[in-house]
């Protein structure tokens, strides 16, 4: 097996492990443990030993490697990432009853293309708080659909125009004709006693490769388990022996604004860099010096050509599958990377023996932004903004060349490194 094959297995476990942020923080973390990190409780004092510590909060997780030899201007090696992705979020109060079915009533998370939804076989995934406090994370199996209308009925319904966010988006659960055919008897089978949830609908489909050659996977919740992944991977392989401090940041709410304290936009990073700071000793000159040394590689998913759209694209900046990572570069600064920033990732992709590839957005679309305006303006810290190039980013299923899996992995790794 090529190493692009065992990466992409690799990520398929961690996809189908992760159907929430909740999930891929927490497999995240269990890796990590296994491997011989420490999970440490923001609750508790921290150790400031060498060695390698993980620390959940709700739906993201910080990861870092400590050094022999670390002191107060010790620069960081940063990945940052986000560990949710564009879906829906189960509302309170969630059961609609209507004409015989019964069906839950959701909100738009993010912004996924709503049309790939349909007719796909879904679960409901998260976290619930028991009586005494515990929070627990759930998942079902395929419970739920959101169905189409059937051509017969809308001859001009496959284009999508006539969708109502509130009305046609509702997934279709059961039909409550006794105790255990409807919704109340799927949230009492994956609930329990809780008191309290925060759920979301996952697509249950398992990634999968396809195409020529099986060149490509498909898979939902690549934008943005891709960096994710290529994170934890790196930071695993990571020397312990570095002159800087190599640290995973994976996020939450990036598809809605970053705008929580467990979203770039927060306090999490700098809490954690700030506790890590302090047991090495920094006062305020030290840290202002660290940061200066240190770099933030802000891995997000990106574009490639689309065959069908090309005019959607730059005309001379048109990534390929299989050309490698994408650097993205932005005047407006939806993207952080500059000059310095690019001889960086270069410099990291050459030591890896991978390729890259340019990404700018066409002038008369502005493209999506990333956690990297928002960290840089927090923290202060250089960054680069880079990703895997996908096709049909938000769909329900994206999809990656295997070799841009590998080829992130590769560069991240070599970053991480130094």
């Amino acid at each position: 097996m090529s190493t692009a094959d065992t990466i992409a297995a690799e990520f398929a476990q961690y996809v189908t492990a992760s159907p929430t942020a909740f999930h891929a923080a927490a497999v995240a973390r269990d890796r990590l443990v296994a491997a011989g990190f420490t999970a440490l409780d923001e609750h508790e004092a921290w150790p400031t030993t060498p060695g390698g510590y993980v620390v959940v909060r709700d739906g993201a997780v910080i990861a870092w490697r400590l050094p022999e030899g670390a002191g107060p201007t010790t620069p960081w090696r940063i990945l940052g990432a986000h560990t949710d992705s564009p879906g829906f979020r189960l509302k309170p109060t969630p059961v609609v009853r209507s004409h015989g079915w019964e069906q839950l009533n959701v909100e738009v998370y993010g912004g996924p293309l709503v049309a790939t939804w349909f007719d796909r076989d879904l679960a409901l995934a998260g976290r619930v708080v028991r009586p005494d406090g515990r929070v627990e994370l759930v998942a079902s199996g395929a419970v739920a659909r959101i169905p189409n209308l059937a051509i017969h009925l809308d001859r001009n319904g496959d284009t999508g125009s006539n969708l109502d966010r509130q009305r046609h988006l509702l997934p279709v659960v059961g039909t409550g004709l006794d105790d255990r055919s409807g919704a109340d008897a799927v949230l009492r089978d994956l609930l329990g006693d809780a008191v309290a949830w925060d759920l979301f609908v996952a697509d249950t489909q398992a990634p999968a490769r396809i195409g020529a050659g099986d060149a490509f996977l498909a898979s939902g919740r690549m934008d943005n388990l891709t960096s994710v992944h290529a994170g934890l991977a790196g930071l695993l392989a990571a020397p312990a022996d570095t002159g800087h401090i190599p640290v995973l940041a994976a996020f939450d709410h990036e598809e809605v604004g970053s705008a929580s304290p467990t979203g770039a936009g927060g306090p999490f990073l700098e809490d954690v860099l700030g506790r890590v700071r302090e047991g090495l000793g920094a006062g305020t000159s030290d840290a202002a010096r660290s940061a200066r040394g240190s770099w933030l590689l802000s891995s997000d998913a990106g574009h490639l050509v689309h065959p069908s759209y090309a005019e959607k694209h730059d005309p001379t900046n048109r990534p390929r599958p299989g050309g490698g990572p994408l650097l993205k570069i932005s005047a407006s600064q939806r993207y952080m990377t500059d000059a310095r920033g690019e001889a960086l990732f270069a410099a990291a992709c050459e030591s890896a023996g991978v390729p890259w590839q340019p990404f700018v957005n066409t002038n008369t679309i502005p493209g999506g932004s990333t956690i990297g305006p928002i960290a840089a303006t927090r923290l202060g810290i250089p960054t680069v903004d880079v990703g895997v190039g996908l096709l049909s980013m938000h769909s329900a299923r994206e999809l990656v060349h295997v070799d841009d899996l590998a080829a992130l992995h590769g560069a991240v790794a070599a970053f991480l490194a130094g």
